[in-house]
């Protein structure tokens, strides 16, 4: 069996008479187009070997890119005419299938195997409780090898021993190793290497124990727009796991595996081929734009929209909404019975071409008006791009984009004093409500909408040049 990095999650895994390819993205943007691969890659696509079967883990953008699946599915010649579309259980993405009109779509179950031209595949499942999606990981069995494609699932020590118990010990493995801190910078959560999910990372690759294992699933960076944000985001290296990995289990051979490497995989044992493939290699080495320096420059939020006479136009809307319909909406909603209780004290800054401006809501007070300019005291603020909140009042973009581009920014103190006493809101696994996330609620429907919006925007395209 022979596996190639393309890129981030994106592997081609060819055995004897069949090819797997996993996770497709080919083409830079991503992930709401905030993102960029890392490394930068020269993919030739018409060179890709012919795809027997498509697999897709799970929803996120990194790993479900409606432009490549478009190109897929268009005459691109990459699929078999036969290819069969492994995916999960999740009526969203299935829809985008459908639309897009993928053929041979089979629904994954978990340890559930399925065979097809000589390959045994099995979809190992996920105990991931943050999404309200599915996602499987991929055991795949030759005859002669095992390779397990981890991705962003989350397992455990009993998952681990029925994937031994199906295929014996595993000969390759692509493992989890970074724990990406997207989206903590705007919402003011830690900026710092997580210990927990981090040691959870080596002890699963110990407990699972391949005979060869590669850190998986992590290379990309965000754009030039939005780079800042690289210094907070990745706060580990494929380097630093192997150091780590190779003094927490030195049984397990490993290494780093970049876009262009190539592994063959044999039951003598694994071999590293550097930069070996003919239809992918590194661009350039950027690695280093990612360094995690969590204490570094922030600029400050700015509108990106830069027509003056349109944002004059955003602004009008995005004021009217604040000062005539911001109240009438929170009010409808059951959070407001906590913003009471704890006698919160709200701001929003919005943020303009030149400045920004400021409203306050006290939750404590006698009036409920909003009124414009600053209160004396902040348990909830909230900074918004002008062009972020006049977009999500349109319903023309979702919090993936808006929550993780640095243009909307909260932190919040909770608390309350009473009568001698003094009580602060304990973090749970319940988050506290912030107001614009509960007026513009993320879920179902606005994940249907965005992912539809990139269907219209990218089915039958005859050219999907980069």
């Amino acid at each position: 069996m022979i596996t190639t990095l393309i890129s981030h999650a994106c592997i081609l895994i060819q055995s004897r008479e069949t090819t797997v390819l996993t996770d497709p993205v080919f083409f830079d943007y991503l992930w709401e187009e905030c993102n960029v691969q890392c490394p930068s890659i020269d993919l030739d696509r018409r060179k890709i070997p012919k795809v027997d079967i498509l697999n897709i883990s799970h929803r996120h953008q990194d790993h479900f890119d409606i432009r490549t699946l478009a190109y897929l599915a268009g005459d691109s010649g990459v699929l078999s005419p036969d290819a069969v579309v492994l995916a999960p259980r999740d009526e969203i993405l299935l829809e985008v299938l459908k639309s897009l009109e993928f053929k041979n779509v089979v629904v994954v179950e978990d340890f559930k195997t399925i065979e097809v031209k000589g390959l045994t595949l099995t979809a190992t499942p996920s105990l991931n409780k943050q999404d309200y999606f599915p996602e499987h990981g991929l055991l795949i069995h030759d005859g002669d090898v095992t390779l397990w494609n981890q991705v962003d699932t989350i397992v455990s020590p009993d998952i681990i021993k029925y994937m031994h118990r199906l295929h014996g010990q595993i000969d390759f493995a692509h493992v989890r190793y970074l724990p990406l801190l997207e989206g903590n910078f705007s919402f003011h959560n830690p900026l710092e290497l997580p210990m927990e999910e981090y040691s959870s990372y080596l002890k699963a690759t110990t407990a699972c124990r391949p005979k060869f294992a590669v850190p998986g699933s992590a290379g990309f960076k965000y754009r030039d727009e939005y780079k800042f944000l690289n210094q907070y985001s990745f706060p580990t290296t494929q380097e630093q796991f192997l150091r780590d990995l190779a003094d927490f289990c030195p049984e397990i051979q490993s290494s780093v595996f970049y876009p262009g490497d190539v592994a063959v995989i044999s039951k003598e044992g694994v071999e590293i081929q550097k930069s070996a493939s003919q239809f992918v290699k590194i661009k350039e080495n950027d690695e280093y734009k990612i360094e995690f320096k969590p204490v570094s420059e922030v600029p400050t939020i700015r509108t990106r929209t830069e027509n003056k006479a349109e944002h004059e136009k955003q602004w009008q809307k995005v004021v009217n909404f604040i000062e005539k319909r911001f109240v009438e909406l929170l009010v409808e909603k059951k959070a407001v019975q906590s913003w009471v209780d704890w006698k919160v004290a709200y701001q929003i800054e919005v943020f303009g071409q030149d400045g920004s401006e400021i409203w306050c809501l006290d939750f404590a007070g006698e009036d409920a008006n909003i009124i414009k300019g600053r209160i004396g005291k902040i348990n909830i603020y909230e900074g918004i791009a002008c062009s972020e909140l006049y977009s999500l009042i349109e319903n023309e973009t979702s919090w993936d984009f808006v929550g993780i581009n640095g243009q909307y920014r909260t932190f919040k103190d909770i608390y309350r004093v009473r009568m001698g006493e003094f009580e602060h809101w304990v973090k749970t696994d319940k988050k506290f409500p912030q107001p614009l996330t509960e007026i513009f609620p993320s879920g179902k429907e606005m994940d249907r909408a965005k992912f539809m919006r990139d269907v219209i925007r990218w089915k039958g395209k005859s050219s999907f040049r980069d």
